[in-house]
């Protein structure tokens, strides 16, 4: 095969030539590498790496001037460094201690290459390059090549056979068989799996989680998923490849796409600065690391392989299910007695009295960057050493992928092997009964089961990881968006690739637990799963990718063996034992055995002269010299021969036997009558009715529970098994269901989304059936002349029109009752009720559809649309929006995130199920019987009746509980917002001349200030989801002749969802009245579905039961309530926010409701500081608590000046803990604050902002003392007050200390201006 000459050698010696003496360990070393292509494909190369003795006195004598260079630059350097120090007075030479040669027992001596005395010593490689990774099999091949050209005389097989042997007698296992061939007298097996298992993979697992434990892995594989740069580290070429390799195959079925160089050249290190995602190995011993010069740290995964570390980014965050996962594989490589923690570094070492040991390395020997671990023996270049070494020494260790050596017997064994007298006096022992031959094959099956035991291990590490991508990505498949393959093929849709969106992220995402959702989220963007997709859509025109093929042959085995789809716990692997069975199988057999390497043809082969200590160059004509066509026929011709050697051998049957036995099994392959008869089918079908029956009330009991949670414990219905379920997962759970319940029995499918289909066709029959619209003429047949009377095609309002313009007003009483009968004053609504056509699997056609949406239900203007509503009496009204399939399905498609039929099911499942309408509505959506019958067979789920309404009355109790699934799905989602104002009744206070606006503040964000029009009380907008609204501002700017505005409530309605929002406000908008607010801060609470429009509409006509944010001056006094009752009531505030922080996160309410709603926290104070609060005045204004705490804090701020200027003048500073200095200075602080950004504010607003931000600061029990010390307190409160009474200050301070220990978060639009 062709290959880069360059590429190969720069990868065989990455550090170049490495020059040594025998002073130094000369031990061959093995290391696999990569070749990748210009177009893409990789080539498997394999280097042997070994010491030459070098004859050339040129290069010996210039690698000694070389040396004395160096030398003399380093001491010249080194005298600089320390010209100021004391010289050595015995001795005066030039070069430092540690540089001298003649000091023979210095170690950096023995380093050192003197020409007189030392043997210099060269690397030399040789490598094998080929399509397939056998990583074992090359190394066992080149260490056998090696060693037989060391210890092999003249005659016999000579190298140049052997290397014929394997490149063309030796072929490449295909898929489901194993070869075996002969490999230096040891049999060698190589297995390739089939195309339905996991793709070939040959290093060794064990090893890869010796180096680096459970949790480094899983980390490593979290960057390399979201395409961090990754660079790894080590000694050893080949741990380089092994983490590489190893990580790369644990990611199926996803394949990095980027640049990927395991083993990085010496020379390639500029490439480190490439702005892209990488996985690169550099070569760097352990004293060079530190200077190691890596750019872009802050998106870097710095993995040492030697030191079993890994260094991953700041922000990365955390693989689904990690805990459970590390969990598993901890177990499972306990199972296989994988020891935990880093590699031992001597752990292929051979231990022979040649042991390599570590060295600090010099300035210039390069001793530790040969980059090679010492996994073979102590082997020197030289063939006279060679022979004089004892057989333990010449022995071979184990390799890497092997595992440390199992007893001392396998030297023996390999010593045998290797060399031919020994064999022959092994048989003459054997004869004489002096040797066992038995131990021998003991020690044979010993090594064929331990290399059994790691691929059985690979292929049960592999399966866990692979399930927990099946897992993740079960119905992936569902959100992919397909293109129309009859309108374009496969060129058109790649060159238009990159314009295209192809997956549903929006819904897939919104399917997703929370927990998950940072990496899912980061890892759908990635460049590997975007190939995924695009494989998925090639498919389809016959492309099809192996690895996809795979992985969703493992999802449909999900499917089909698990009802349950989707999982909200974690789901282990089962897979293994299957997979083991199928490798087990294969290894057992032998499907073909290869010829030993024989002789070559004497007069075409060239004799090879042996030199000891130099390899030589093969012969290149006899190895280029391709076998003859009986030989490639031959070799072409061994499966279907072993293959039915094989089978005859296992059933034992003659050949006619077995021809007969399968022609009757291929008789045998028609279906069964009995399997096909309808009594069959009919019981097939209604075991799978109930099954789908028996499921739905499952779910819908799961959600219930979860749902209502500590609350259905007490009623006895906690499971074990609901611990930690989330929500998202559960409803994302029903939607699987649902699915699935509308894919039984169809007659022909349409779509992915069977429901989605199903609700397109009831949308047409019902746009088709809607009286009130328009006839298109464009879709009326031409009505032949005289052949029927003329029926007008014009509307009754049109007519009408007509015939006032003609003047003809004699039929006008006749149009005016069929107008007033057959038109619908409902489609005069903002939203119009026509639905928009049935759209195509065509996305141009979704598109078109959605754009046609989106202009019927908002209007052209996407800014702000205002409109005034109020009845024939001036007062507001809120018009019920309508309850329809139809409806639902229109603001569904307004929905711009989505893409796919699926997600355009789910949204519209999530919004029915928010607005506790869904088993109305598919009720209604199945009480169409003609529908469902075109649709669907008779034996399908929804057409049984009975099944039918259980199923329904099922979904009907989910309304019990309420649910916010789709407005805290779709948070990016444009969403209509309805504002309707209710002035005060009185005619002062019923409008105002002043520019007014509001803002609404949620869960989800805020707005900026909208304005209202002049004159209306009522306006529509449009705004990027809000979530759950929790505050909301009103205001106006005090301009024109009676700016004063008298706002009794503010109600909100989410067009989409219908919640609808109440936010009381009873009080005045104008500078001179009241207390001169231009600015409300309003809390509001949702509005139980129960409650009718009229009915609110009629409650928002009355002054508010509790104003907001507290009742103004005049009418405090209407409150009378006693000491006991106001602290009753600020404890149990206090208490309702203490459970609130001791809640689950997802059972918890809105916080600002606690602190600022009826009865929350900042009433109750205000209920504390009111009392007996001198705030009537005989002459001039009545006062507010605001007033009192602005004397105070001038009051404060006195003291505070008075304490720094008697500190500066004694230089002594005065203890604030025991006069509450810090908590008046942060009370001032506070004060200033408030005035100084919310000037708009009124004085009462401005208290409810205090409490707010003194309860975040923690500050309001500490403030209570100086408050009581004060001698404002005294003038502005009775004696009978709260602050004037010291057992009630200390039982108020009891109570708001137990808020100290719980951090408080203000919505941002409580505290705008302010933080």
């Amino acid at each position: 095969m062709p290959f880069d000459n360059h590429a190969v050698q720069m990868l065989c010696l990455p550090r170049g030539l490495q020059f040594r003496t025998q002073k130094h360990v000369l031990e061959p070393k093995f290391h696999p590498f990569l070749v990748t292509k210009e177009d893409g494909s990789r080539a498997h190369g394999f280097a042997y790496v070994f010491y030459e003795e070098v004859n050339s006195k040129q290069i010996c004598t210039a690698m000694h001037t070389l040396q004395s260079v160096y030398l003399t630059e380093m001491s010249s350097s080194h005298a600089k460094a320390a010209s100021g120090a004391t010289p050595d007075k015995r001795d005066t030479r030039s070069l430092p201690r540690q540089f001298r040669l003649s000091a023979p027992k210095s170690p950096a001596a023995l380093h050192f290459y003197d020409i007189t005395k030392d043997q210099l010593y060269v690397t030399k490689c040789i490598a094998l390059v080929g399509q397939h990774p056998y990583v074992n099999s090359a190394k066992k091949f080149l260490k056998g090549l090696y060693r037989f050209f060391i210890q092999c005389e003249s005659g016999g097989v000579s190298l140049e056979s052997h290397v014929y042997n394997l490149l063309y007698e030796v072929p490449a296992p295909p898929h489901g068989r194993c070869v075996a061939f002969s490999c230096f007298g040891k049999m060698q097996v190589c297995q390739c799996p089939t195309s339905q298992e996991l793709p070939l993979f040959v290093y060794s697992l064990k090893e890869f989680f010796t180096v680096l434990n459970v949790e480094s892995v899983v980390q490593l594989l979290t960057c390399v998923l979201l395409e961090n740069q990754i660079i790894l580290v080590s000694s050893d070429y080949y741990k380089l490849m092994l983490v590489a390799e190893s990580i790369c195959a644990l990611m199926f079925p996803f394949v990095w796409q980027h640049v990927y160089v395991p083993i990085l050249p010496a020379s390639l290190h500029h490439f480190l600065d490439a702005p892209v995602p990488f996985i690169m190995g550099l070569q760097c011993s352990n004293d060079s690391r530190d200077t190691i010069q890596i750019p872009n740290e802050a998106n870097l995964c710095l993995v040492d392989v030697d030191e079993g570390t890994v260094e991953v980014p700041e922000d990365l965050p955390q693989f689904p299910h990690k805990v459970d996962f590390i969990h598993e594989l901890t177990q499972l490589l306990l199972k296989w007695e994988v020891p935990a923690g880093k590699l031992d570094r001597n752990l292929n070492e051979h231990h022979s009295q040649y042991k390599y040991r570590r060295r600090r390395k010099c300035s210039w020997s390069h001793d530790s960057d040969s980059g090679v671990s010492s996994t073979e023996g102590s082997i020197s270049g030289s063939h006279s050493s060679i022979t004089s070494l004892p057989p333990s020494s010449v022995a071979s260790s184990t390799s890497p992928a092997q595992g440390p050596p199992s007893s001392s017997r396998s030297h023996h064994f390999d010593t045998l092997h290797l060399s031919p007298q020994l064999r022959e006096i092994t048989a003459i022992a054997r004869k004489a009964g002096v040797y066992d031959g038995d131990d021998v094959d003991g020690v044979r099956r010993e090594r064929e089961n331990e290399m059994l035991e790691d691929l059985k291990l690979n292929n049960a590490v592999r399966e866990v990881f692979l399930n927990r991508f099946v897992h993740m990505f079960c119905a992936y498949d569902h959100f992919v968006i397909q293109p129309n393959c009859h309108e374009m093929d496969m060129e058109q849709w790649l060159s238009c690739r990159e314009s295209m969106q192809n997956f549903d992220k929006a819904t897939f995402l919104s399917d997703q637990p929370e927990a998950h959702l940072p990496f899912l989220s980061r890892f759908i963007e990635s460049q590997m799963f975007t190939t995924l997709v695009d494989n998925k859509i090639l498919s389809n025109w016959g492309k099809h990718d192996t690895n996809l093929r795979v992985f969703d042959l493992r999802i449909r085995f999900l499917r089909y063996d698990d009802s349950l789809v989707r999982t909200p716990s974690y789901e282990p692997c089962t897979t293994i034992r299957e997979t083991e069975q199928i490798l087990e199988k294969r290894l057992s057999h032998i499907d073909y055995r290869a010829p030993a390497p024989q002789p070559m043809d004497p007069l075409a082969e060239s004799c090879t002269q042996f030199n000891p200590g130099h390899f030589p160059l093969l012969d290149r004509i006899a190895l280029n010299k391709e076998p003859h066509k009986s030989k490639k026929r031959s070799s072409h011709a061994w499966r279907r021969r072993e293959r039915q050697e094989r089978h005859l051998e296992h059933t034992g049957l003659s050949s006619d036997q077995r021809d007969r036995i399968m022609h009757d099994a291929k008789s045998k392959l028609q279906p069964k009558l009995a399997d096909m008869s309808p009594a069959h089918m009919a019981q097939t079908n209604w075991n799978f009715v109930e099954q789908l029956l028996k499921e739905c009330k499952t779910r819908t009991k799961r959600m219930l529970v979860e749902k209502m949670g500590s609350e259905a414990v007490e009623l006895g219905h906690g499971e074990g098994s609901l611990v930690g379920v989330e929500e998202n997962t559960l409803i994302a759970s029903l939607c699987d269901l649902l699915e699935r319940v509308w894919a039984h029995g169809l007659q022909s499918k349409q779509g992915k989304s069977a429901l989605w289909s199903h609700l397109l066709n009831y949308q047409e029959l019902e746009e088709c059936n809607d009286s009130t619209k328009p006839v298109n003429p464009n879709f009326l047949s031409p009505v032949p002349q005289n052949s029927a009377p003329k029926i007008s095609s014009m509307s009754p309002l049109s007519e009408i029109l007509l015939s006032i313009k003609s003047g003809n007003i004699s039929g006008l009483g006749s149009l005016a009752s069929q107008l007033a009968n057959n038109f619908d004053l409902s489609t005069m609504a903002l939203e119009t009720e026509s639905a928009p056509a049935s759209p195509t699997k065509s996305p141009s056609n979704t598109n078109s559809l959605r754009k046609k949406s989106l202009q019927e239900r908002w209007p052209s203007d996407r800014s702000i649309e205002r409109r005034s509503r109020q009845s024939e009496s001036g007062v507001p009204t809120l018009r019920p929006l309508p309850i329809s399939i139809t409806f639902d399905m229109r603001n569904v498609l307004a929905m711009t995130e989505i893409k796919t039929h699926i997600g355009y099911a789910r949204a519209w499942v999530r919004l029915s199920l928010e607005k506790k309408v869904l088993s109305k509505n598919l009720t209604t959506l199945l009480s169409d019987s003609e529908l469902l019958r075109s649709l669907y067979k008779r034996y399908a789920f929804l057409r049984c009746d009975d099944e039918k309404e259980q199923f329904l009355s099922y979904l009907l109790s989910l309304n019990a509980v309420d649910y916010f699934c789709f407005t805290n799905t779709y948070t990016t989602t444009i969403v209509p917002y309805r504002v309707v104002i209710f002035p005060s009744r009185k005619l002062s206070g019923a409008s105002t001349s002043a520019n007014a606006w509001v803002s609404l503040g949620g869960t989800l964000g805020q707005t900026n200030n909208i304005a209202v029009p002049k004159g209306q009380v009522e306006l529509v907008f449009q705004h990027k989801n809000l979530g759950l609204l929790t505050t909301l501002r009103i205001g106006h700017d005090n301009t024109g002749m009676s700016p004063k505005w008298m706002v009794e409530h503010v109600l909100v309605r989410n067009e989409v969802t219908g919640h609808t929002w109440k936010f009381p406000c009873g009080r005045w908008l104008g500078r001179g009245i009241d207390d001169g607010s231009l600015e409300r801060i309003l809390v509001g609470e949702i509005v139980p579905s129960h409650v009718t429009s009229d009915d609110l509409v009629e409650s928002c006509r009355t002054p508010p039961r509790c104003r907001s944010p507290n009742m103004p001056g005049p009418r405090r006094s209407d409150l009378k309530l006693t000491v006991p009752e106001i602290q009753q009531h600020l404890g149990d505030s206090v208490n309702n926010l203490v459970k609130y922080f001791y809640k689950p996160e997802k059972e918890r309410g809105s916080l600002t409701l606690l602190l600022c709603g009826d009865f929350g926290l900042v009433c109750c104070l205000e209920q504390v500081f009111s009392y007996g609060f001198k705030s009537t005045r005989f002459f001039g204004k009545n006062l507010y608590l605001w007033d009192y705490f602005e004397r105070v804090q001038q009051h404060f701020e006195v003291i505070l000046r008075e304490d720094m200027e008697r500190e500066q003048l004694t230089g002594i500073a005065r203890d604030g803990r025991d006069h509450g200095l810090a908590s008046m200075d942060e009370f001032v602080s506070l004060v200033s604050r408030i005035n100084a950004s919310s000037s708009h504010l009124g004085k009462d607003d401005k208290f409810q902002l205090f409490v707010c931000l003194a309860a975040r600061a923690h500050l309001l029990p500490r403030i209570l003392l100086p408050l009581q010390r004060s001698p404002v307190t005294s003038h502005m409160y009775d004696d009978s007050s709260f602050l004037r009474d010291p057992q009630l200050v200390r039982d108020l301070i009891n109570v708001l200390s137990a808020l100290n220990e719980f951090n408080i978060v203000l919505e941002r639009s409580l505290t705008r201006g302010i933080d």
